[in-house]
């Protein structure tokens, strides 16, 4: 019983740690003096180096958390996150460090041409997207309820985090500005090629490709080694 205690404990500090990792440093108040403090780049860099720790603490606290099944495993399941994952990739690749001003996880964004979003036409939050699809599809093979949990959240978090972060945005630079910047993007996927706002297609970065290639093959190569699961059906 204590032991059990102690891995839904362990769990739950995680889940704490994750979500004050990510919430408090954005805060405006937060935000602007970290920035004045260490630049903006700098701080863009550390906030992802401590969303990456703070992830990698909770999954192994998931991990380590008693198993209580929902629903039984499959091999089949293992096929959503191996289709999926080479778009989260994708998203990555091509949504870090461009211009957006719309999001986070962009850099100057003084150079976002609104007529040529690039990966922001296909999606406002490239990064919120690439999480919230990473959790879905990892939810699908691991129904246990410390996995749903966590799956579960991610997803949520990363969808609520585009209304929230459009919210804002569009309070910080004004109706007409947002107007003017949002004109060809869109909340949910490919959304304004839909609607005919933006016309398919964008210039494809061939180094972010390799990127998004080699992130694929390398989480590929370290999922078992390093999550201790074989990604491929078995």
């Amino acid at each position: 019983m204590s032991d059990a205690l102690g891995g839904w404990g362990e769990f739950a500090i995680a889940l704490v740690l994750f979500f004050a990792s990510h919430a408090l440093p954005v805060r405006p108040a937060s935000r602007l003096l970290l920035t004045g403090l260490v630049g903006e780049r700098a701080f863009t860099v550390g906030y992802s180096l401590l969303s990456v720790a703070a992830l990698a603490l909770l999954i192994l606290a998931a991990d380590r958390a008693p198993y209580v099944e929902l629903w039984p495993p499959a091999p089949w399941q293992s096929w959503a996150p191996n289709l999926v994952m080479p778009i989260v990739c994708l998203l990555l690749a091509f949504g870090v460090a461009v211009p957006n001003p719309l999001s986070f996880g962009g850099t100057q964004p003084e150079r976002f041409n609104p007529d040529k979003p690039g990966i922001v036409g296909v999606a406002r939050h490239p990064l919120l997207l690439a999480l919230a699809l990473w959790a879905g599809a990892h939810l699908v093979p691991n129904g246990d309820v410390a996995h749903v949990v966590l799956f579960g959240l991610f997803s949520s978090f990363a969808l609520a985090g585009m209304r929230v972060i459009d919210v804002r945005k569009r309070r910080q630079v004004g109706e007409v500005e947002w107007t003017r910047l949002a004109a060809r993007t869109s909340l949910w996927p490919l959304w304004a090629h839909f609607q005919g706002r933006l016309r398919p297609g964008f210039e494809l970065s061939q180094s972010r490709l390799l990127i998004a290639l080699g992130l694929y093959g390398a989480l590929l190569a370290l999922h078992s080694p390093v999550i201790g699961v074989a990604p491929w059906p078995s």
